[in-house]
Order: structure tokens, then C-alpha cells, then sequence
């Protein structure tokens, strides 16, 4: 047994197999009026696989019972017409039902004439040819049946799954003959899979029983565009056959000469027709038009939509379409625009050209249109059509649209952009390769898709806003920093032409006076020129510094204004910046002097704690309490001075974070207040890790430590 043979085989006996076993399992519900039609069908084509297995399907047995299986599934056909609504058009039908009937009963007394073809096998007997057409015009006539019963079944998905299921073996029967018809012969190949298409129609009859079948079976708009390309291909390649055959008939000298042209000649109008975008859109709307209730497939262009509005950068790059363009191909997509502008309100009112979508050759004035268009646009909302506006049909909004605009023969409608009533923008859509008019569908999807479209530019005009108000509070908030510090050096400055006043004539205090003055101007040049980077906690670098030093310098400059001390001074090297350092503990020196009596010191200890350096400093003043500590002492701009700024301590907390520090504070009411400054050693500096790994600037804890818990805000 040959290859193909043996395919043939097991192909027919899973055929026999399915219509068995499945099929009655299908039609067991007794309730079913087409149950024994159905019975009947399946008996006949298990017959039918069992014969073809067993002989061939191409022996007299087989053939005869090939007729007896299409009679019967055409009487199956017959019993699901007269079901319901059906009834009353299977009148006009019953002619249709008896021509097949005979032409189904004409095949096998032609194939008795003819004798049987084995499989492979040419034959150029006409009685063959007869056969193989009354196959082929039975089974046409039986595709039409089905495309009847499958549109007029309407919402019953088990009618129309059940012709569906048919179709799928009857199709492959026609193109089994097409291609016997046109080769002389039976297909050996396709003859082979006769048997499994069998099977697989017996198998989808199946589905009906369950509930999903129940739901209508509607093809995709997609599928139905590629099955007219289908049958146009299909229509293209007959004609190519038929061509090739009518050469050869007609033989001669020229057969070559006349195939080489016709062939040249289909070639050049294929490349010169297929390319065109006319072509295609005139196939699309002729689709939409004939094939469909609705023009639009709401479903794909609200995902094509969301999907265009949704791009933003190419690979997250920064280089994609920004909005702008990406608005107005989502809305020139629906409608088949080549190319489209957007138009948004100026100060003045006034609409001005915001972005271009392939359109460089639209010569938009910089009023593109009036203020008076704005008013048409947010009370009526209008989607306006160039086209009956140009040719007088139109006459609503004419004293709004510029005359720029009606001479750009490209320009073809205007779609509003409304949010809660307000014109946020207007897009001006080019035409289309394949003109046509504008009806209800278009303007409600239009007006539907401009209304979502203008809240997504309104959102991001929300946002550009949030974006620009941050940028003038990061600059409002250095602006305060610089003039805190200023105070506070004009605060010394003060003092320091008081006490002038009193010790002018004294040589020591002028020398000290000179000392201070220079380190004001110093302090004053350093500070502008580190503004850009307060705020972010950037520093010019980090290196081992001694606080001890630092601590000493700021006890030094405040001899004589009021009593500051050093008590505790342990050799302790941390990592910082000197200045940075500097600043805060001067910041947090001068509001414990602030806080203090007169005659009560402030107290600065510099020791070792564990991994870090604390730098300390603690006053005897009135103190906080514990719900100020927590919720107000380090949010900016709340003071509890007279006059304050109300960003010292927050500044303070920033700049020693910056430093890979903490900040802590501990205070009771009346009894005074500690700040403690802790950074990290500069021996233990590799034991240590960020808090946070994508900002290492927040902070840094013991590595191993499972948490890190702030003092801040914590009560004595």
C-alpha cells in the first residue's frame, strides 16, 4: 500500500469514526425536530468512510454512496429551513431543494457510464467530464443553501454553526472536482483528506450542544477583507486558467506568443492597480457598504485608537510623536486621512496651528481662525464638512471658517475637541484617497472620539501646568534658602555694628571685626554660588573632615555675643563637606541662642557613637513639644519666631542627608531642646550602605542592619 493509500485509509476510518461516535452523542436530545435528518446524514457519510476506507473512494459502491450522503445532508439542509421563521421563505426554496436533488442523482448514472478512474488516473472521456460537473454544480448549489440558511438563521448560532460545519466539507468537495475537472483526473493528494475534513465536519456539529455555540457567529471585519481579497485572488487565478485553456483550444503557432502576452499584460496591471491606495480604500468602504450593518468596527478603532494615543516615546527614548501629532493620526486613522493639522486657543482667543501630521504644504496663517470660531465651536459643537460648505450645501458655521481654509482643496473636515463644554482644540483632517460623504455614523463616532481626544489634551495641559508650578516652587524654595542665610548673616552683621558702636577704639575687637566681615563676604560669595544646588542636597564633594574643628570655629565666632561652650571634644573623623557642616551647625547654634535666656549657655559635644560621629547641640530654652517636633518643626515655611522663614530646620535635615547623615531631635517643653548631627565615620565608610539604592543621597544605615529607625520627631 502505497503512501498516499495508507493516508487515505486512516483518514476515511476517523472520518467513519467522528460521524459515529460524535455525531449521534450531538443529536442525542430527542427534542430536536432535524434529529433524525441528522441521524440519517451521519449514518450515510459513516457509510460512505467505511466503503472509501475499505475499496477507495473512487469504486462504484463509494461513488454511490457519496450520492446517498449529499442527498441526505441536503434533506438535513432542508429539515433546518422549515424550522420557526424559516418556514415562510422554504416555499421560494423548494425549487432549488428538487434541481439539486436530480443533478445529485445524475452523477451517479454518469459515473456508471463512465466506469470507475482510479485515484492519479487522466481521463479525457466526456461522461467523466459530466460526472465531475454535476459533482461540481451540486455542490454550488448546496454552498448557496448554506450561505441562505446561515443569513437568514439570524441570532440562532446552532443553525448557523451547523451550515458553517457543512461548508467546511462541501468546500473541500468543490475544490477537490475544480481540480479534477481541470487535470482530467482525481486528485490523489486532496482525495487522501477527503476523509478527515469528514471528521472535522462531524466533530464542529458537535459544538452546537454546548452554550457558547448558542452565541452568533459573526466573522471579524479583518477576516471578511481577507476572504473578498481571497475570492479575488481565487476569481484572478480561473481566469488565468480559463485563459490558458482557451489558447490551447484554439492552438497554433501564436499559443506562446498570445500566453506571453496575457501574462505580461496582468502583470503590468497588477503592479499598476494593486499598489493604489484609491484601490484599496474604494475595496474598504465597497466592504463596509455591502457587507456590514455599520461602517465602523467600533471595537478595533477604539483599540487603534487608544493604542496611537497610548505611544509615547519610541523605546522610552524621548524621541517618539509627541501628543500633539499622535492626537491627530488616532482621529485621521478612523476616517482613512492621509494627513491632518490640530489647532488650539491662543491668549486672545484666537485658534493657532499647535502640531502637523504629514501636512507641510498647508499654508496656515498665525491666526489660523477667528475668536469668533471658538463661540460656533463650544455651542454647537458642530463637525463641519468642507465639502457641502465649499459647494453652498451648507450654511451653518460659514462665517466662521477662514477663507485659508476653504481655498486647501485638501482640507476636508473639521472636528470639534470639546471638555466640559470648552473648545480645547480643533483638527482639520485631509482628504481621503476614496471621497465620499459624511452620514450619521461618521458625525456621532467623530463627535464621540473628539470628546475623549480632548480630555487627553487637557490632561496633559494639566499636567505641562503641575510641571511648570513645580519648577517655580523648586526656585521659590533656593530663593528661601538664600534669603534665610542672608538674614542670618545680616542678623550678625547687626550685632556687629552694635558692638562697634561701644567697642570701636578697642585694636583687638577691630581686628575680630575685619576677621568677621571678611568671613560674611565670604560666606555671602559661597552662597551664590552654590544657589542651583540648594534644594537637591548636591554637594561639591565628600571627604574626611573633624568636626571638632568646626565646632570649635563656631564657638569661637560667637565669643562675646553669648555664652557658647564646647564640652566634650573626642578625636572623631567623619565624612562630609566642611562648609555644608559649618552652615548647619551655625543654623542650629543660632536658634538655640534664639531659644535661650540671655545668661544660659549652649552646649556643642563632638563624640564618637558607635559607627557614626554626633556632633551635639543642646540649649536649656523653652523648648517643643512633641506633636511640633513631629508634625511642623521640619515642614517648611512654619516658624514659631516672629518674622521667621520657617525653613531652617528643613533646610538643616537636608543638607545633613546630603552629607549620608541624620539629623535628630529631642526636646521637651521648658526644659530645652538637643540636636544631634550624625555622620557616618570616615574609617567605617565601607560598612556602610544607602537607605535607599536609587537615591543614595537620602541616607545611610550599618549595613546588616534590618531597619533604620529616625529619631526625628522623637520626644525626650
Amino acid at each position: 500500500m502505497s503512501g498516499w493509500a495508507m493516508i487515505g485509509f486512516c483518514s476515511f476510518l476517523a472520518g467513519a469514526f467522528a460521524c459515529a461516535v460524535l455525531g449521534v452523542w450531538r443529536y442525542k436530545d430527542s427534542g430536536r425536530p432535524e434529529r433524525m435528518a441528522a441521524l440519517a446524514a451521519l449514518t450515510a457519510t459513516a457509510l460512505w468512510c467505511v466503503l472509501a476506507a475499505a475499496n477507495g473512494p473512487e469504486t462504484l459502491p463509494a461513488v454511490y454512496a457519496e450520492s446517498l450522503r449529499n442527498l441526505a445532508w441536503l434533506f438535513f439542509i432542508h429539515r433546518l429551513c422549515a424550522i420557526g421563521t424559516l418556514g415562510l421563505a422554504l416555499e421560494k426554496m423548494r425549487p432549488l431543494f428538487a434541481a439539486l436533488a436530480l443533478v445529485g442523482l445524475l452523477h451517479p448514472a454518469a459515473q456508471l457510464l463512465a466506469g470507475p478512474v482510479s485515484v492519479g488516473e487522466t481521463s479525457h472521456s466526456l461522461i467523466f467530464h459530466l460526472a465531475v460537473m454535476f459533482r461540481v454544480l451540486f455542490l454550488t448549489g448546496a454552498l448557496v443553501l448554506l450561505h441562505n440558511l446561515y443569513v437568514s438563521a439570524g441570532s440562532d448560532g446552532g443553525r448557523r454553526w451547523s451550515a458553517a460545519a457543512l461548508a467546511v466539507m462541501w468546500v473541500f468537495d468543490l475544490n477537490y472536482y475544480t481540480v479534477a475537472y481541470l487535470t482530467e483526473g482525481l486528485p490523489q493528494g486532496l482525495g487522501a483528506l477527503r476523509g478527515a475534513f469528514t471528521g472535522l465536519t462531524a466533530v464542529l456539529l458537535a459544538v452546537p450542544g454546548s452554550r457558547q455555540a448558542n452565541q452568533p457567529l459573526r466573522p471579524s471585519r479583518a477576516v471578511a477583507f481577507q476572504s473578498l481579497s481571497l475570492l479575488v485572488i481565487g476569481a484572478y487565478l480561473v481566469i488565468m486558467v480559463a485563459a490558458a485553456q482557451s489558447f490551447a483550444w484554439f492552438g497554433g503557432g501564436l499559443v506562446p506568443l498570445a500566453q506571453i502576452g496575457f501574462v505580461f499584460a496582468s502583470t503590468v496591471l497588477a503592479l499598476v492597480i494593486l499598489p493604489s491606495g484609491r484601490l484599496r480604500g474604494w475595496i474598504k468602504v465597497t466592504v463596509a457598504k455591502h457587507f456590514f450593518q455599520h461602517r465602523y468596527d467600533y471595537r478595533a478603532e477604539w483599540l487603534r485608537f487608544t493604542q496611537t494615543i497610548g505611544r509615547g516615546s519610541a523605546g522610552g527614548n524621548g524621541t517618539g510623536a509627541p501628543l500633539e501629532e499622535r492626537a491627530i493620526q488616532a482621529v485621521a486613522d478612523i476616517t482613512d486621512s492621509p494627513a491632518g493639522l490640530l489647532l488650539i486657543p491662543g491668549e486672545h482667543g484666537e485658534l493657532t496651528l499647535a502640531a502637523r501630521w504629514r501636512w507641510r504644504t498647508a499654508e496656515v496663517p498665525a491666526e489660523a481662525m477667528a475668536p469668533a470660531a471658538r463661540g460656533f465651536f463650544e455651542r454647537d459643537g458642530f463637525i463641519v464638512d468642507l465639502d457641502r460648505l465649499r459647494a453652498g450645501a451648507m450654511h451653518q458655521g460659514s462665517e466662521a471658517i477662514p477663507e485659508w481654509m476653504l481655498a486647501e482643496e485638501r482640507a476636508w473636515a473639521l472636528v470639534p475637541l470639546l471638555h466640559f463644554e470648552r473648545l480645547v482644540g480643533v483638527l482639520v483632517l485631509a482628504r481621503p484617497a476614496q471621497e465620499r460623504q459624511f452620514d450619521w455614523e461618521d458625525f456621532d463616532l467623530l463627535r464621540v472620539v473628539g470628546r475623549q481626544l480632548a480630555s487627553y489634551l487637557a490632561e496633559h495641559a494639566g499636567q505641562e501646568a503641575l510641571l511648570d508650578a513645580s519648577r517655580f516652587d523648586e526656585f521659590n524654595r533656593r530663593i528661601a534658602f538664600v534669603m534665610h542665610d542672608i538674614k542670618n548673616l545680616a542678623s550678625q552683621l547687626s550685632l556687629l555694628g552694635r558692638n562697634a558702636e561701644r567697642h570701636g577704639e578697642n585694636p583687638e575687637f577691630r581686628a575680630d571685626m575685619l576677621v568677621t566681615v571678611r568671613n560674611s563676604a565670604d560666606k555671602l560669595n559661597a552662597l551664590l554660588a552654590r544657589l542651583s544646588r540648594y534644594g537637591g542636597g548636591a554637594l561639591d564633594r565628600l571627604e574626611a573632615i573633624d568636626p571638632g574643628v568646626i565646632a570649635q570655629g563656631i564657638v569661637d565666632a560667637r565669643a562675646g555675643q553669648h555664652p557658647v561652650e564646647l564640652v566634650e571634644r573626642q578625636d572623631c573623623r567623619a565624612i562630609g563637606n566642611r562648609e555644608t557642616l559649618e552652615q548647619v551647625l551655625t543654623h542650629l547654634v543660632q536658634n538655640a541662642i534664639d531659644a535661650s535666656p540671655p545668661d544660659r549657655p549652649v552646649l556643642l559635644r563632638v563624640a564618637t557613637a558607635g559607627l557614626h560621629c554626633a556632633i551635639e547641640v543642646t540649649d536649656g530654652g523653652t523648648g517643643m513639644s512633641a506633636e511640633f517636633v513631629r508634625s511642623r518643626l521640619f515642614k517648611p515655611f512654619v516658624s514659631t519666631k516672629p518674622g521667621g522663614f520657617g525653613i531652617g530646620a528643613f533646610e538643616a535635615r537636608e543638607l545633613v542627608r546630603a552629607m549620608q547623615g541624620r539629623l535628630d531631635v529631642e526636646s521637651r517643653e521648658g526644659l530645652g531642646s538637643r540636636f544631634t548631627v550624625r555622620l557616618p565615620i570616615a574609617a567605617a565608610t565601607g560598612l556602610y550602605r544607602p537607605i535607599d539604592r536609587k537615591n543614595p543621597r537620602i541616607g545611610y544605615e550599618p549595613d546588616g542592619a534590618a531597619s533604620n529607625e529616625s529619631h526625628e520627631g522623637k520626644a525626650a
